[in-house]
């Protein structure tokens, strides 16, 4: 008889960790150590569960790249002692956390589920209570022996999605989060159907895990409007200690062909600054010199974002520019896919 899964669940703070106290009516934060007793349902999951809560709860408004850190040192630490792990954050930047988690984690062959709520775990119509005992169903997950899950996730409302396609796309409703690009991986409902055909599956030679926690954050969003002046866009992209921009263009990476902002484009490419190219649409692909007006983007050196999100790009930019790469690799691999992240075409 095969044993039981161990599921870590990693609790970071956010909204999924919170319960309310009826005589204040204050939110405080729960206690995971105690999770069998407030939600008896996870008894029936086929696995065993342990918990490790940051000793600070952090608001997902505070998230940064330090936590991600410690995250990834939590995966290291008992990444052999466990079959899978489910991490609770706050939906807020949910889609950079699991995005960047993604490019800090090399060889993965194990689930890693991110997961929260838009209400607090004790409220009365709250969705914390089935996004929690689903991602720790879909952790669980085996056939043959094996996870059915071996990359980054992120569950939400019903959707298994790979967490670097995903959008924030709704502060109010439920169904919060998106994958424009990128077909969902699982859906839940009378069954929990896992879609194969888009599910990444790792070599069958087992690779040893690497942890890259070297990310570079100097890095900016450049986002285009109609009217941008070239005193703001010259002022950005004279940051100081500036390593890269992710550009975010019109349609399919179109930019305003004006000499003057070429020229600012092409004077921070030669100081070793990295542009990427990525559309503000939320679906859809950058194609460089597919119109005029993009053309010139790709001569300078501008790279092209594909159909990456700009969590995502965020993501592979602070790991990429770790590396050191000259602009030829750093485009080479930027437009690769590395984690699932980017469409290879």
């Amino acid at each position: 008889m095969s044993k039981k899964p161990n599921i870590l669940l990693v609790y970071t703070g956010g909204t999924i960790g919170m319960i309310k106290d009826y005589k204040t009516n204050a939110l405080k934060a729960f206690d995971f150590s105690q999770i069998l007793e407030k939600i008896p349902e996870l008894e029936q999951l086929n696995c065993v569960i342990k918990s490790i809560s940051f000793d600070v709860p952090i608001d997902s408004s505070n998230m940064n790249t330090l936590y991600y850190k410690d995250i990834v040192s939590i995966i290291e630490d008992n990444y052999h002692d466990f079959d899978g792990f489910v991490i609770l954050t706050g939906s807020d930047t949910m889609s950079y956390t699991s995005s960047a988690i993604s490019f800090m984690i090399e060889n993965l062959q194990k689930p890693i589920i991110f997961t929260g709520s838009q209400l607090p775990i004790g409220d009365l119509r709250t969705d914390a209570k089935e996004n929690l005992i689903t991602s720790i169903e879909i952790a669980s997950a085996r056939k043959e022996g094996k996870p059915i899950i071996s990359e980054v996730c992120l569950y939400f409302e019903y959707k298994l999605y790979r967490a670097n396609r995903t959008t924030k796309i709704n502060a109010e409703q439920f169904e919060a989060f998106a994958s424009m690009n990128y077909p969902n991986l699982a859906e839940s409902g009378v069954y929990l159907n896992f879609r194969d055909h888009y599910i990444y599956k790792p070599s069958e030679e087992r690779k040893e895990l690497i942890i890259r926690k070297n990310l570079v954050t100097d890095i900016l969003i450049l986002k285009l409007f109609p009217g941008i002046t070239e005193k703001v866009v010259k002022s950005i992209l004279n940051t100081v200690d500036l390593k890269g921009v992710i550009l975010e263009s019109y349609g399919a990476g179109n930019a305003p062909d004006e000499v003057w902002f070429l020229n600012l484009l092409k004077e921070a490419i030669s100081k070793d600054i990295r542009i990427i190219n990525v559309t503000q649409c939320s679906g859809g692909n950058v194609i460089q010199g597919h119109y005029e007006t993009s053309i010139e983007l790709k001569q300078i050196g501008v790279v092209s974002g594909k159909d990456i999100t700009t969590e995502s790009a965020v993501a592979k930019l602070m790991y990429l520019l770790s590396e050191n790469l000259t602009l030829d690799k750093f485009t080479y691999y930027f437009e690769k896919p590395l984690r699932g992240e980017i469409s290879d075409k």
